[in-house]
């Protein structure tokens, strides 16, 4: 039986990539919104409010964790775009998703701040020269890491949690 955390995989770092890497990460950047709004199509409240596994979040929680998480992405490639080598600040997602917004709010709400900002992120990674890609940023957690390496992990990160639901779905025959 496969890690239910991870069911695409782990994310594997990449401080270079290619730029037909660049290009299809860039695509799942613009194309996660809508696997999003697929994967959580038709779900009950009873649904939404089921963890994806035992102890995990649950299937609401991750919907509205990914405009959070990548609102905070949005941001970082802003500062590492118009500053030298900035310091993000991190956070604690884990707090983020107990916050009431999370329990509280309808899953439409989320998922057109979803589309919304990936609408502009696009634009602007769309916008960016091969050089930009290779800037720095300090995660105070995880250290120095190029935007490339952002680019990969955002472009997995929705993925990742599309996959969670849609795993959730098959597992338990929805």
């Amino acid at each position: 039986m496969h890690d239910l955390r991870y069911p695409i995989g782990k994310f594997e770092p990449r401080d270079r990539l290619t730029g037909e890497e660049r290009r299809l990460m860039i695509e799942q950047i613009a194309t996660a919104p809508l696997h999003m709004r697929e994967a959580a199509r038709g779900l009950t409240p009873a649904q939404l409010d089921t963890p994806y596994r035992e102890g995990g979040w649950t299937i609401r929680q991750v919907v509205h964790h990914v405009p959070d998480s990548h609102l905070n992405a949005y941001c970082r490639f802003k500062l590492a775009l118009t500053e030298d080598t900035p310091t993000i600040k991190p956070y604690d997602e884990s707090k983020w998703a107990e916050l009431a917004d999370s329990h509280d709010t309808p899953i439409k709400t989320s998922l057109a701040l979803l589309e919304s900002l990936h609408y502009r992120w696009v634009c602007l990674l769309r916008s960016m020269k091969p050089d930009d890609f290779q800037r720095k940023l300090n995660h105070p957690e995880s250290g120095m890491m190029t935007v490339d390496n952002l680019l990969a992990d955002y472009a997995w990160h929705g993925r990742h949690h599309t996959a969670h639901i849609t795993s959730t779905r098959e597992r338990l025959g929805w």
